[in-house]
């Protein structure tokens, strides 16, 4: 009987610990990311670079992603989801501290190491939730898409203050966001050394070899509203600062209004997949973030007033947080299984990411020919017609398999 009880407490603290390493990768996702778009001009000046190619930095984290999504899922296949979850983190440790030297070669050197480390975690995030929380994948999808989205705010608007504010530097204020690394390396390092305990035990890793998934109607269709909404962000992140510092904002206002952006879209993040994951058919979601990402970019397009701006970051706040939420949420909802997931997360991630990678250098190239943002802005408003389109068909009560 003792020997139950303590079994039953030593699971009880692992699962809290997986909890928690959930968070803590959530938190490691988007930062290194999201805090280059209000330094991108400084960066740009100090470096010598164009605006087309600085947008590289944001562009080349998801060209990673494209390529080692595919990837992913047989590293954990092969290493288990754990330890290739440790790796990731490791990546993405040395690739902001490797970014963070001012030399180009260095600079875009480190942005690669990033986005794998990041694509690794992207993609068994949802196969972890669905293998250890299989009844509860929209409740604990909700809890680390909010995560995600916390810091990614706070890594936008805390990067002017650090870089101008505290004196630190553009290269220091990006360093800043391998503290959160060092903390997931460590309790992933036990939670990995404790699933090689219970792979001794008996568990055992299915190795898969088939594209099944490739040819699934459906699993394009997810991936392509992966992708879709993905391009929206991190052209967003990108290049918003930029857009509300032509309409007369400063540099540290505009920083802060894209932190506020992404802020404001948490409980579009928290509360998404919950009400997702108890209807049969999500394309009334779909609609209420396509309209609202439509309305918001458009409000930048038509008016350049402090109170459109607002506005307009309000609606492209709810709709993006919102519809990233719901494309994770599809990752687990159409799958019947964690090892579907881990596949269908790869799959779509990796098409998608690819679609995404376009958006911040197509947007950068698109104003260095017109030198204005009306050109940009209407290429964003088409594609968020697109998402919606697409998100219809994501959003029926059907499997990929």
């Amino acid at each position: 009987m003792d020997t139950l009880q303590a079994s039953a407490r030593e699971d009880k603290v692992y699962r809290i610990f997986i909890v928690i390493g959930i968070i803590i990768v959530a938190f490691n996702l988007r930062p290194a990311i999201t805090s280059i778009g209000p330094l991108i001009g400084v960066i740009r000046d100090d470096v010598g670079l164009s605006n087309w190619s600085v947008g590289l930095l944001t562009s080349l984290p998801l060209i990673a992603f494209a390529v080692m999504s595919p990837i992913a899922p047989r590293l954990g296949n092969r290493l288990t989801n754990e330890r290739a979850l440790l790796l990731g983190l490791v990546f993405l440790f040395v690739g902001i501290c490797i970014r963070s030297i001012s030399v180009m070669v260095l600079l875009f050197v480190g942005t690669l190491l990033v986005g794998l480390g990041i694509a690794i975690c992207n993609v068994l995030l949802p196969g972890v939730v669905k293998e250890n929380f299989p009844l509860k994948v929209g409740l604990m999808t909700s809890v680390y898409s909010t995560a995600m989205g916390i810091f990614a705010a706070g890594a936008s608007g805390l990067s002017v203050p650090l870089a101008s504010g505290i004196n630190l530097g553009w290269q220091k204020a990006l360093l800043v966001w391998s503290i959160p690394t060092i903390i997931g390396i460590i309790l992933w390092s036990y939670l990995a050394n404790r699933r090689k305990v219970d792979l001794n035990n008996g568990m055992k890793y299915i190795h898969t070899r088939n594209n099944r998934m490739w040819h699934s109607p459906l699993a394009w269709q997810v991936a392509a509203y992966m992708g879709l909404q993905s391009f929206l962000f991190y052209v967003t992140i990108s290049w918003l600062p930029e857009i509300l510092h032509d309409y007369g904002v400063s540099m540290e206002t505009a920083g802060w209004m894209l932190s506020f952006t992404q802020f404001v879209g948490l409980p579009a993040s928290f509360l998404v997949p919950i009400i997702a994951g108890r209807l049969a058919s999500q394309r009334g979601i779909v609609l209420t973030m396509g309209a609202f990402a439509i309305s918001g970019y458009a409000g930048l397009l038509l008016g350049s007033s402090y109170t459109i701006m607002i506005i307009s970051t309000i609606l492209i706040g709810f709709a993006l947080s919102g519809s990233f939420a719901l494309a994770l949420a599809f990752l687990a909802m159409r799958a019947r299984d964690a090892k579907q997931a881990a596949e269908l997360s790869g799959m779509a991630q990796s098409f998608g990411y690819i679609l995404a990678a376009i958006g911040p250098m197509l947007i950068g190239y698109l104003y260095d020919l017109t030198h204005m943002w009306m050109v940009p802005l209407v290429s964003l408003i088409i594609v968020s017609f697109m998402v919606v389109l697409f998100g219809l068909r994501a959003g029926r009560n059907r499997y990929v398999l």
